[in-house]
């Protein structure tokens, strides 16, 4: 077994995903070599942070060591959120009580791209439970803690992910996206969180269209190109798939290298609901309008025609009925019915909700929440790219968000400080956060950049433009490698 030492630690820990697999290729150090860094540095940090919460460690190593010689990340270790992609032999629990014995299946077609580009999975992250919460503190698990800072919380439902990846455990981990929740946790752990567009990634072979088109995979990851070299890496759908979104012919790496110039940027800075934003995240967007401005870009102030408490009431329906009918199709999985014992109060309300929910109506709540998708598009048209808030909050105490609540409408209505983010579901439009503001007490804010259907392209070149401009890569947290 490799011999991990300090040395190796702090570069390992310096070092993106694409600048890890530069590293093997060179021959300075070696695929197994990186596991046991990474393993060591897992077993180190995540006492404190408990960012990890299924280790698979033995399968990670047996990853790398076949990983393909001329991938993009051939050995980069790498973790899998506990609730999204099906992996062979680790299976997802959801952090809930109820799935925490289901079997694992075979890998879904994302996990074996994943694979394919060389990276070796060490394990699965905290989520909160079935990821219908924007902080990470689940019950079965317990809460994951911000690298930045005690007490806030790294945001959810990708929280694991991204403390781990803030705290460089592995440079880059998967993170999914329903409402906010690769975006979210970016914003709080000073992250790049890229949603991409509707349809860009399959759900095969298991699913079709999760939550009509609401429901995104990518990752969060410490640099805009290990995000471009993942999405190249995973991208593309299979025969049968409802959405094909445009792809760019030199592929989302080579785009994100190319230069922004001269584009036409709205800025958003009142919420769509009318509630508050924080001075701090205000300062975080004329922040970086101010900065697009000075290399070349036209930023037109531009308010959101988009009725979100409306959205957001139809929207928490379609997904209560979508979750009751998760847990009806898993009933024979598990082999009993859900109860309320299994799963947070906030959850089994949820369940109700949807239970309660006839066909007719819930078929007019997504013809809803498409026409509202629709608006949102055309009004945004005019411009190249859109700057928003991420969240419209720092990052919250621990209990903000209480699954223990019992009214479904008033646990949804906590998550307004998401408005910016939800919307983009809704329309299928790309959007990231990146971490272009820093608090005076050191907590991380992102913004938001969305982008036209299908093109991720922009975005990415833009977030480059800025990433040179104010680097935000040698920040490091309290807890961290």
């Amino acid at each position: 077994m490799a011999i991990v030492t300090e040395a190796l630690i702090r570069d390992y820990a310096a070092r993106d995903g694409l600048g890890l697999a530069e590293w093997v290729r060179s021959g300075a150090v070696s695929a197994a070599e990186l596991v046991e860094t990474a393993i060591t540095v897992i077993d180190r940090l995540n006492p404190q942070l408990n960012a990890v919460t299924r280790k698979a460690y033995d399968i990670g190593r047996g990853l790398a060591a076949r990983a393909p010689a001329g991938a993009p990340f051939a050995g980069v270790p790498f973790l899998m959120k506990d609730l999204a992609s099906q992996w062979q032999d680790v299976p997802a629990s959801w952090s809930c009580a109820y799935f925490r014995d289901l079997p694992a299946g075979g890998d879904s077609e994302l996990t074996r791209r994943i694979k394919r580009a060389g990276l070796a999975p060490l394990g699965r992250s905290n989520v909160p439970e079935i990821g219908w919460c924007i902080s990470t503190e689940p019950t079965l698990y317990g809460r994951t803690n911000n690298p930045w800072r005690g007490g806030v919380t790294p945001g959810g439902s990708s929280g694991g992910s991204a403390a781990a990846v803030a705290a460089r455990m592995v440079p880059l981990a998967e993170a999914t996206d329903g409402a906010g929740s690769i975006r979210v946790p970016a914003s709080n752990c000073g992250l790049v969180g890229l949603k991409p567009s509707r349809g860009r990634i399959t759900f095969a072979p298991d699913a079709v269209d999760v939550w009509y088109g609401g429901v995104y995979s990518l990752c969060v990851s410490r640099t805009v190109r290990d995000t471009a070299a993942y999405l190249d890496a995973v991208a593309g759908g299979t025969p049968g798939d409802p959405y094909t979104p445009q792809v760019p012919a030199e592929g989302w790496a080579a785009a994100a290298r190319q230069p922004a110039k001269g584009l036409r940027i709205g800025l958003v800075t009142r919420a769509p609901d009318g509630g508050p934003i924080h001075p701090e995240v205000l300062s975080a967007v004329r922040g970086t309008a101010q900065l697009l401005e000075g290399l070349g870009h036209v930023v037109e102030e531009h308010e959101l025609d988009f009725d979100a408490p409306r959205a957001w009431s139809v929207y928490t329906d379609m997904a209560a009925v979508q979750t009751a009918g998760m847990f009806a199709a898993l009933e024979p999985v598990v082999g009993r019915p859900v109860a309320p014992a299994d799963v947070a109060p906030v959850v089994w309300a949820a369940i109700e909700r949807g239970r309660s929910i006839g066909g007719i109506r819930h078929a007019g709540d997504v013809e809803a929440l498409r026409l509202f998708g629709r608006g949102l598009v055309g009004q945004l048209l005019p411009f190249d790219a859109v700057l928003t808030p991420a969240l419209t909050q720092p990052p919250r105490p621990f209990g903000h968000w209480d699954m223990t609540m019992t009214d479904y409408d008033a646990y949804n209505a906590l998550w307004s400080d998401a408005v910016f983010m939800f919307p983009f579901n809704l329309s299928g439009l790309p959007a990231m956060s990146l971490p272009m503001h820093w608090t005076p007490d050191g907590l991380p804010v992102g913004v938001q950049l969305v982008g036209r259907t299908g093109d991720e392209a922009t975005l990415l070149r833009l977030a480059t433009q800025l990433e040179a401009a104010q680097p935000w890569i040698e920040r490091r947290p309290a807890i961290c490698a």
